[in-house]
């Protein structure tokens, strides 16, 4: 009788064990249901009233100048491009069909052959990217060496100091990995086999009048300039200071709904991001999110700077400028690395509201089925994670057909596209009037806006606009006119809008000093 008491409590137990498991699934099924109906329902038909966090996770120099004045010798970064005019021939060196050839000084006059971009060791020395992308360096180490440019990747062959005269830092000399100095004894050969000093004279051929210029200042010229020891200290202390939580609750208290935030490829490898990048910004990025919970403001995260660069330009953390992304598989299979790491990472994030896969690929360097290519992917890795967190395709700069693509998004779900205004960058604006450029919004951009917003297409989104301009004398209330007319045309876009950007030392393109100084109202 004692056994059988003891089975019908054992029973008893497992029965009511069960019951309690089944009661704790249904409970998390429910909260998640909850949670997912959250997500979906809290945000029906809303519009993004956002701002870009540019300059913050992704640098760029003109946004925040004083970032790069600790760099030593600064004038000569990554990328900065020089030309050098023999001061005893008085011409200029020349890559010899633009690369794969010798160094000559025979050219009066400097263009795409006589210039050379550099890829920087340290504060002095450099490697020369020629016109051709190949590197300059020694041919040989016998009598009288050539200079020529026919490397493909950078040894220490192709390594140059670059000295300076004191006096003039125009004029000077450049000492090759032998050793010796780079000379033009003649215009037709440029030697690396100049051993003395003779001054910096018009008839030492060693010296060189250098015209450096196009310097950039993105985030490889920052952290490379800076170099391994120094530049975590100032990228952290960057990106912990210039933009914190006060600004997502000026945001929220500000009409405000969303920022877009761009950030780069190597921040899917932090804490050991490739060099010459530093660990840290996916931690601000995080403290993004977590203020982003705490001020009820969203968050598209933006692939603004992609493996090789999209575009070549220092916001794309370009190294010199060139344009390498897409032209190998290696760099799109690393964009899609990214996209699925941020999807992992922040999908289930309930403020997470979309991922912009790249930003600002180009027409003449990025073609349309290798851009469609990496869309499907990079839709795929966030679908992988989310159905519902929306994914942002930014249109090519230059295209003409604002729909090219429609064709692909027409199979995708919560797909937008993105595109870009500005009455800058082009000839067509230097001389238009207030009313002039007025008119251009209310006509051409509301024109061009409703030639993408369709019913049956993808979500609009203009995910840059800024109330500059190329108006001289314009009054505080022509900077509220045309920035009220561009709030009133971008409002049409059906996913919304994110002004470009919410700080800048450029005061008309940080929208947090127009929002103080009562250029821009959104409260209303």
């Amino acid at each position: 009788m004692k056994v059988e008491t003891n089975k019908v409590a054992k029973t008893h137990l497992i029965c009511s064990f069960l019951i309690l498991i089944s009661c704790l699934q249904s409970l998390i099924i429910s909260c998640e249901a909850r949670r997912i109906k959250r997500h979906l329902s809290s945000t029906p038909g809303l519009k993004m009233k956002a701002v870009n966090l540019g300059g913050w996770l992704v640098t760029e120099g003109w946004i925040h100048p004083s970032l790069f004045d600790g760099i030593p010798n600064n004038n000569l970064t990554d990328g900065t491009q020089i030309q050098l005019k023999s001061v005893t021939i008085g011409k200029y060196v020349c890559a010899e069909n633009g690369g794969g050839s010798i160094l000559v000084a025979n050219r009066t006059s400097a263009s795409g052959w006589e210039t050379f971009r550099l890829w920087r060791i340290n504060e002095n020395t450099f490697n020369f990217r020629v016109f051709s992308n190949q590197f300059a360096g020694l041919q040989g180490n016998g009598a009288n060496p050539a200079v020529v440019t026919t490397a493909n990747k950078p040894r220490s062959s192709e390594t140059f100091q670059i000295v300076k005269n004191i006096d003039d830092e125009s004029r000077v000399r450049i000492r090759a990995s032998n050793g010796l100095f780079l000379q033009a004894k003649t215009q037709d050969l440029v030697t690396a086999d100049y051993a003395g000093d003779g001054g910096w004279g018009d008839d030492n051929p060693s010296v060189f009048i250098m015209n450096a210029f196009g310097t950039l200042h993105g985030e490889y010229q920052v952290t490379n300039g800076y170099g391994p020891e120094k530049a975590p200290q100032v990228m952290n202390e960057h990106w912990s200071t210039f933009i914190v939580e006060d600004d997502f609750k000026f945001m929220s208290q500000n009409g405000l709904n969303a920022v877009r935030i761009p950030v780069g490829w190597w921040i899917a490898s932090d804490p050991n991001p490739p060099k010459p990048f530093v660990a840290g910004s996916l931690k601000a990025l995080d403290n993004a999110f977590s203020w982003a919970q705490k001020y009820d403001i969203r968050v598209i995260i933006d692939l603004h700077a992609a493996p090789g660069s999209q575009n070549g330009n220092e916001h794309s953390a370009t190294r010199d400028g060139s344009l390498e992304w897409g032209k190998t598989d290696e760099t799109i299979q690393q964009s899609v690395a990214t996209i699925d790491f941020l999807a992992s990472r922040y999908a289930r994030h309930p403020k997470l509201y979309a991922i912009e896969l790249i930003n600002e690929p180009v027409s003449w360097g990025v073609a349309l089925d290798t851009l469609n290519k990496y869309y499907q992917l990079g839709y795929d890795a966030v679908r992988k994670y989310s159905s519902n967190v929306s994914v942002i395709l930014s249109n090519r700069l230059g295209i003409e057909d604002s729909k090219e693509l429609f064709p692909l998004a027409s199979g995708m779900q919560s797909v937008v596209v993105d595109v870009h205004y500005y009455n800058l960058f082009e000839t067509k604006f230097n001389d238009l009037s207030v009313q002039q450029n007025i008119d251009f919004i209310n006509n051409n951009r509301s024109s061009d806006l409703s030639t993408i917003t369709t019913s049956n297409g993808p979500l609009t989104f203009v995910g840059e606009w800024v109330a500059e301009w190329q108006v001289s004398g314009a009054t505080k209330q022509d900077f509220q006119n045309f920035a009220n007319a561009q709030l009133q045309v971008y409002g049409q876009a059906t996913f919304g809008w994110a002004y470009w950007t919410f700080k800048n030392v450029k005061k008309h393109w940080s929208l947090q000093w127009m929002i103080q100084n009562g250029y821009i109202t959104l409260t209303n």
